[in-house]
Parts: structure tokens; sequence; C-alpha cells
């Protein structure tokens, strides 16, 4: 098993560390999976304070992925693929797919109201996912948690890492 750092970013208008069960819920798995928390925040849902966050997750070559809890909705103020997206260098279409396929089984129809995303910039993963706990668990053990284990076969994202800046 090979430990990698990952930050976590909630985005929310109303959380706060101590009702953040969706942040603490993350944290904890990736402790639990044998990962290092790179950095915790929670920040107002606002494209460019998501940015900012991000970049600074982005630029810090100790962080090997980023997962944004929150924003991925279709209301207003849900703006988290839109200030994440423009800053993919490359979009892992298959991740939202997959995510909606399986929060189908539980939430049936309403799934398609998530807006799910992930992708690399920087050599960093970045994980896009609805903020609710029930869809923080599930995108982690069903979908992140797998990849960002290295004994994760026939293959992982860990694995790819060292080959992240080939040019």
């Amino acid at each position: 098993m090979i430990a990698i750092n990952i930050a976590v970013l909630t985005v929310s208008d109303t959380r706060t560390e101590e009702d953040d069960t969706s942040g603490r819920l993350l944290q904890e798995r990736i402790r639990n999976a044998g990962h290092r928390l790179g950095s915790y925040a929670i920040v107002r849902d606002d494209i460019h304070i998501i940015r900012a966050h991000l970049c600074q997750s982005i630029i810090d070559d100790d962080i090997n992925a980023v997962i944004i809890n929150g924003g991925t909705g279709l209301t207003g103020r849900d703006g988290t693929p839109e200030a994440v997206r423009v800053l993919l260098d490359k979009e892992i279409d298959g991740f939202g797919e997959l995510f909606r396929y399986l929060s189908y089984a539980d939430i049936g129809t309403s799934t398609i109201s998530s807006r799910a995303l992930a992708g690399i910039t920087n050599a960093t993963f970045i994980f896009c996912i609805p903020g609710s706990t029930s869809a923080c668990e599930l995108a982690w053990d069903k979908l992140i948690e797998p990849q960002l284990n290295s004994e994760t076969r026939p293959c992982n994202l860990v694995q790819l890492i060292p080959r992240l800046k080939e040019v």
C-alpha cells in the first residue's frame, strides 16, 4: 500500500467544522485507508473562492489528490463544477458517469441532479462529489478509495502518479 496525501475541501454556505459530517467522514476514511490528510477547509460556494483554495492544493507538490464535497447540484449557488472544470488538464469522464450509476440504486432518478466529476491538473487528482454524507460515503467506498489503493488490480490511479508530469 502506497500512502498518498489527500486534501479535503468542503463547499458550503452553512456548514462549520462542528457539523461538517461529510468532511469528517472523508477525513476518517482517508486515515483509515492508510493515507495522510494533506489539508482540510470549508469554503463558501463561490467559484472564485473554490478556485483559490483548490489552486493552493494544486501547487503544493505534497498533495496528490483533492476531494471537494458540495456544490455539485443544480441550484444557482452550486458552482463547484464550473470552478474546477476550467482548471483541469484532463477530465476523468467515467467518474461522474459511474457515480451516477451507483447512486441510482440509492436515490433513483434524483441522481441526474448530481454533477460529480473528476480530473487531473498539475499531477493532482481532483474529485468533485455531492456534499451529502451518503454521497461522500458512496463516492469514497466504491470509487475513490479503490482507485487510490495501490493494490487495486488490474490498475489504479496511484500507479500513474510518477507519470503524470511526463510531457
